[in-house]
C-alpha cells in the first residue's frame, strides 16, 4: 500500500477509551476543529485500528477491562510500524507518581488528566503534532 500525499488531508487520532461517554466527548471536541477521530473501546482493539490505519496520534486511557494502557503503550512501542506514534495519555489517574511515570518514564508525549477543558485537550493535541498552540484558546 503506497502512502498517500498528506496535504489537505485531516490528520487520524484514534481515541482507545472504554466510555462511550468519554469517546463523544473527546470526538466532539477535536473533530469540531478538524480532525478525524476513530474509536476503539478497548486495548486490544486500539491496537488493531492502529495497525489498520496508521494514525498521527493515539489518545490513550490508561484503565480499561481488557487491557491496560500501559500494556497498550508497551506494545506499540515494541512494534517496529507503530513505535513512532506519538501518544497523549487521557486518564483519571491524577496521582503525581502516575504523571511522572507517564511522562518521563515512559515517555509519552503528553498526559492529560480528566476531567479536562476542551481548551486544554486541544492545546495538548495541536502541541504534540507541530501545530500552532495559540489558536487553542
Amino acid at each position: 500500500m503506497a502512502d498517500r500525499p498528506v496535504e489537505n488531508k485531516k490528520r487520524v487520532l484514534i481515541y482507545i477509551e472504554d466510555e462511550p461517554a468519554m469517546i463523544e466527548l473527546v470526538k466532539l471536541i477535536l473533530e469540531g476543529h478538524g480532525y478525524q477521530v476513530i474509536a476503539a473501546t478497548g486495548g486490544q482493539e486500539g491496537l488493531d485500528v492502529i495497525r489498520e490505519t496508521k494514525p498521527d496520534l493515539v489518545l490513550l486511557d490508561l484503565m480499561m477491562p481488557d487491557m491496560n494502557g500501559w500494556d497498550v503503550y508497551q506494545q506499540m512501542k515494541a512494534d517496529e510500524y507503530m513505535k513512532g506514534i506519538p501518544v497523549i495519555v487521557v486518564t483519571a489517574k491524577a496521582q503525581n507518581i502516575d504523571k511522572v511515570l507517564g511522562l518521563h518514564v515512559a515517555k509519552v508525549q503528553d498526559y492529560v488528566t480528566k476531567p479536562f477543558s476542551p481548551a486544554q485537550l486541544l492545546s495538548s493535541v495541536r502541541r504534540v503534532l507541530g501545530e500552532d498552540v495559540e489558536e487553542a484558546e
